[in-house]
């Protein structure tokens, strides 16, 4: 069963880090490009960060680049979200996914708050 699992979230204030887990079961990661998104209550959830599968090219939203790194380790089938200065904006809950064909896998999400 293809599953994608989320970890890592929690209480941080501000300029505090943390690093999101996506780990998978049922497919292999680094075949497929990841991407993580965030929603933050009462808006559309947004793109963060992706990682592609054939060259590990990353990019991010214009809101955390230089503070949001994204990365994956082959071995343990997972993918990271590394988080520094996080802000009370970047307060959400955070998903990874990855498009197989026409469907969108996601995971449960995981939540972030940053107390203002």
């Amino acid at each position: 069963q293809m599953h994608l699992a989320e970890s890592g979230g929690g209480l941080v204030q501000s300029g505090g880090s943390l690093r999101l887990s996506c780990a998978a079961s049922g497919f292999t990661l680094n075949m497929y490009a990841v991407k993580w998104f965030r929603q933050a209550p009462g808006k559309e959830r947004e793109g963060v960060a992706c990682i592609k599968a054939t060259d590990t090219t990353t990019t991010y939203a214009d809101s955390v680049k230089d503070r949001f790194t994204i990365s994956r380790d082959s071995a343990k089938n997972t993918v990271y979200l590394e988080m520094n200065n996080l802000q009370p904006e970047d307060t959400a809950v955070y998903y990874c996914t990855l498009q197989i064909e026409s469907y969108n896998f996601w995971g449960q999400g995981t939540q972030v708050t940053v107390p203002s």
